[in-house]
Parts: structure tokens; C-alpha cells; sequence
């Protein structure tokens, strides 16, 4: 992982660039963990590491959705005292496309303007192979966050691609509590992989999304197996989540990273 560049934020956030191999990314961590602090030498012994939250994003690319990850992780750092951090999906803004992906995109907006169903040899094409080649690379960046200094876990996933984030809760144990954002298509397999999912789940739904299959996003929800979900659906479009949500979210992680804190015999920045 090599870092890039540095800047603070108001509401004592840290905010760092970073790569890894070919993989753009972006870390957030609050101040008391600078880039000065976040080597072996410096790092206090009695700092407590922060809890990490994965921040997902849908395939637009980094530079497109930096407002709205900006804006989320800050508030996990600020007002949580989280660490948070974000990679490039395959595909996607500055890193290389792929002719298969470049035609499922094609079929989904052939699919889309002629008003028909979106068939679910597209929605494969669309999301299985990213949710192969992203998944594994999230857990590479995972690796490398928990090796920083100040940074112990235990770890969140929030966001979108759903599907992504449902194979990150079924493959990878150091993640112990998921927020969902429903409004992509989902592929049958995916179903499937749900029944086997354990953690805590909150879940967010806009009831109106134009984009969004409602009855499949109700359906994937009653098939996740973890005995703790929470399904929040508020009216209005995709991008029309209310505000509210954040720090409705936020609670959620501070319940479950925290309390795992509170079994280690650390403390929380907020209950």
C-alpha cells in the first residue's frame, strides 16, 4: 500500500490517498491517528486501534462518488471515532475497463430503453463477474488497513453493490456487521449466497427507486439467515436517502464494532 497524499478536513479527519498494486483507494482516519502516528514508533501503546468501516460505492467510479463517500466517512470519523476506507471498483473510473463488462453494460441500457425485463443472463453478466474480481481485492485491502498502527478493528461493509457486499459477509470472517444499500440488481446465485449470511444487517430500501426491483429487494432481505436484520425503507428515488440515515447507520456500527471493543476491554467514542 503506498500512500499518496495527505489532508486534513475539518472535524479533525485525516484523509489520505493511497494505492495498492493498480488499485486507486482512499483512507479516513481521525487526527489522533495521523500519518506521523501511524507507524509502530510513534503510536502510543495505550492509543485504542479504531474500528474500521468498508465504505461501498456502485460502479461510477471514485472521482464521481467521492462527494457522497467524503461526506459519509467523515461523519463515521468525526462523530465515531472510526477508521474508514474506500477502493476503486474493477472497471471503473481510472482503472482498465473489461470488453465483458463493457458489454453487460450494453445489454442492461439496450434492456432498459426498450422497456422490457431485465433478464437474468444480464443481470449475471452485469454483477457476477464484478462481485469475483472485487470481492478478493477488497479483502487484499483489508490486510493492508488492519496491518496500519491505530487500526485493529473489528470491521464493517457499508454501501453498494449489494451483491458485494453480501459475498464480503459470507467469505470474510473480520467483517461483523453489514450496512446494505438495496437498488442494484441482484443475481439469482446471489439469493443463495444470503441464506448463509450471519452478522448483524441493516438494510436501507427507497421505496421509489426507479432503477431498483422492490419485490427483489424484499425477497433478498427475507433471505439473509442472520438472526439480527433491520430493513429501513423510506419513500423517494435512489439518491433521495434521508439525511437522517446517516447516523442512523452510524448507531447500528457503534452497537456492533463497539461492543466487540467493549469485550477487549476498550471503550467507544459514542454509545
Amino acid at each position: 500500500m503506498h500512500f499518496s497524499s495527505e489532508k486534513r478536513l475539518d472535524g479533525d479527519v485525516v484523509e489520505r490517498e493511497f494505492t495498492l498494486g493498480e488499485i486507486p483507494g482512499i483512507l479516513w482516519t481521525p487526527a489522533a491517528l495521523s500519518p506521523a502516528a501511524l507507524s509502530p514508533a510513534a503510536l502510543s501503546p495505550d492509543a485504542v486501534p479504531a474500528p474500521l468501516i468498508l465504505i461501498g460505492h456502485p460502479p461510477l467510479g471514485l472521482g464521481r462518488m467521492y462527494p457522497r463517500l467524503a461526506g459519509r466517512a467523515r461523519h463515521y470519523v468525526a462523530e465515531y471515532g472510526f477508521a474508514a476506507a474506500t477502493i476503486e471498483l474493477p472497471g471503473c473510473g481510472v482503472r482498465p475497463r473489461w470488453a465483458a463488462a463493457e458489454q453487460a453494460r450494453a445489454g442492461l441500457r439496450r434492456a432498459m430503453e426498450s422497456g422490457g425485463a431485465v433478464g437474468g443472463e444480464i443481470i449475471d453478466a452485469l454483477i457476477l463477474p464484478l462481485v469475483d474480481r472485487a470481492v478478493p481485492e477488497w479483502r487484499a485491502a483489508l490486510d493492508e488497513l488492519l496491518s496500519l498502527p491505530g487500526i485493529g478493528g473489528p470491521v464493517g461493509y457499508e454501501g453498494g453493490v449489494i451483491s458485494i457486499g453480501v459475498r464480503l459477509a459470507v467469505v470474510e470472517p473480520r467483517i461483523v456487521a453489514a450496512g446494505l444499500f438495496a437498488g442494484s440488481l441482484v443475481p439469482a446465485a446471489v439469493f443463495e449466497e444470503a441464506r448463509r449470511v450471519t452478522i448483524p444487517l441493516h438494510v436501507l430500501l427507497q421505496w421509489d427507486d426507479e432503477g431498483n426491483d422492490r419485490q427483489a429487494a424484499l425477497d433478498l432481505f427475507d433471505a439473509f439467515g442472520s438472526r439480527e436484520k433491520t430493513l429501513h425503507a423510506n419513500l423517494g428515488g435512489h439518491t433521495g436517502v434521508p439525511q437522517f440515515e446517516l447516523d442512523t447507520g452510524a448507531r447500528f456500527f457503534a452497537r456492533h464494532l463497539n461492543a466487540d471493543r467493549a469485550e477487549s476491554g476498550t471503550t467507544s467514542a459514542k454509545p
